[in-house]
């Protein structure tokens, strides 16, 4: 081979090089731009309600966050094109014991935003941080306090403050259906934020924790949150479907009869004393999918739950 031919295949490798290394730097630089998500602290410095004061590093292992000191939000805005202008906040479970320790790809976040929903998933304070004083209020305390920011900045995200609901999985929805059916204000802070509904319009509970009755409670969500042996006016107060309300929003009920971890009576109960209070709820109970529907590898019926709940929305015209 020539020496002119050979610089010329070197140039070539080399241009190809830079190609692939341009290339690559750029869908990194894609990846990163789509999976990164806005952080929200939900409480100014030193103002945080029920604590000690103390600042602790997050505690994680396994890829699970054990407590926080830090409650936050993670913003999944909708695309400008299809923004519905509804919005969900997103509780993930975990018993009470941990969360996600990655908020960078929640998938149901990823889902309802993908479908024009502003989503909006909260990393609240467990119940086992030593930080706390009245452990039992705080994951109620950091929901509320969310449900604010995001009706205050609903001008910023294209949202319409009267479709803001709340959707939880496992221990996540009894955050959530806390959250709807607790009227008791244990946020307010005396600033601009308390003007602000924490009531979420609307509800989307999966596979829930409701109910802290013996025989259908979750007992590590149960213990976790009000200790092994509770007064029985806090297993009441914390079992929601003894608080519904005419203020509690419409809501719609996924389970899996199969659930061994979580019965689903736990959502029976709730449909009932939502039916005699004479308000709106929807159930759907299928006949497999054990305790972990996710929104995208679910077998048999169970796979149609996505799709009900994003039908339901529109019949309670939260979406156009």
């Amino acid at each position: 081979m020539g020496r002119k031919n050979w610089h010329q295949k070197i140039h070539k490798v080399k241009i190809r090089n830079i190609r692939f290394y341009l290339l690559a730097l750029f869908s990194g630089m894609l990846i990163n731009s789509l999976s990164a998500q806005e952080l929200i602290r939900l409480w100014p410095e030193g103002k945080m309600p029920n604590s000690k004061g103390m600042q602790l590093p997050d505690s994680v292992s396994n890829q699970y966050l054990f407590y926080t000191t830090n409650p936050r939000i993670y913003a999944y805005p909708a695309s400008k094109e299809r923004n519905t202008g509804a919005a969900v906040l997103v509780v993930p479970g975990g018993g009470y014991l941990r969360l996600p320790s990655d908020y960078s790809k929640n998938a149901t976040a990823q889902f309802y935003q993908s479908q024009g929903i502003n989503a909006f998933v909260l990393c609240h304070r467990l119940p086992a941080s030593r930080d706390l004083i009245q452990p039992e209020i705080a994951p109620l305390q950091d929901a509320q306090r969310a449900m604010r920011i995001i009706r205050a900045n609903a001008a910023r995200w294209g949202i319409d403050p009267n479709r803001v609901g709340v959707a939880g999985t496992s221990a996540g929805g009894h955050v959530a259906s806390t959250l709807g059916t607790h009227l008791e204000d244990v946020s307010k802070l005396d600033d601009s934020l308390d003007s602000f509904s924490f009531r979420p319009d609307f509800m989307l509970l999966v596979y829930p924790v409701i109910s802290f009755k013996d025989g259908v409670a979750h007992k590590g969500s149960k213990d976790i949150l009000i200790g092994r042996n509770p007064p029985e006016d806090m297993v009441y107060n914390y079992s929601n479907e003894n608080r519904v309300t005419k203020q509690t929003p419409p809501t719609v009920l996924i389970h899996g009869n199969d659930d061994k971890t979580v019965p689903s009576m736990s959502s029976v109960l709730f449909y009932q004393s939502m039916q005699i209070a004479g308000l709106s709820s929807s159930l759907h109970i299928f006949p497999s999918g054990g305790h972990g529907y996710t929104v995208n590898m679910n077998k048999g019926s169970a796979s149609m739950w996505p799709t009900i709940v994003m039908e339901w929305l529109r019949e309670m015209k939260i979406l156009p």
